[in-house]
């Protein structure tokens, strides 16, 4: 995947950022519940009763949100460089990596933060740190 920097602003990426905070503030004000994406998809698998509503609805946002944004506003295209069988891998360990951390980077890094959580700031340092030396190696070391 490639990202057309210089269609890149710092003003979209703030707003995002915030409106990403705002919907996780009032998602649990409103609804008393963390909006990490991982545990509310999850909780698909094995719902307790009367607890599929609001998950179907918040997954059903999370896909047709960009759908409707793409549908007024022009988007870059999204190349990806990378086989289905790979792409389907990857989706698989980050499944259960999210599983195993409890919890992914929407729920530790956005909502445990700003919840003080100690094991959600580990959790942060722990992605972070591997994302950077992924990066690392693949660019520098194995070029």
């Amino acid at each position: 995947m490639s990202i057309d920097w210089t269609a890149f602003t710092p003003t979209s990426a703030l707003a995002g950022g915030a409106l990403i905070g705002l919907a996780a503030s009032f998602f649990a004000i409103m609804a008393g519940r963390i909006a990490g994406v991982s545990g509310i998809a999850g909780g698909l698998i094995r719902p307790a009763r009367g607890d599929i509503a609001w998950r179907l609805a918040f997954v059903a946002g999370l896909v047709v949100a960009p759908l409707l944004y793409a549908s007024v506003v022009a988007t870059p295209v999204v190349r990806i460089e990378a086989s289905l069988p790979f792409l389907v891998a990857a989706g698989l360990l980050v499944g259960w990596g999210s599983r195993y951390g409890s919890g992914c980077t929407s729920g530790h890094a956005v909502c445990g933060l700003s919840r003080l959580s100690p094991r959600s700031l580990a959790a942060t340092l722990t992605f972070m740190g591997a994302g950077f030396a992924t990066v690392f190696f693949l660019r520098h070391v194995l070029r």
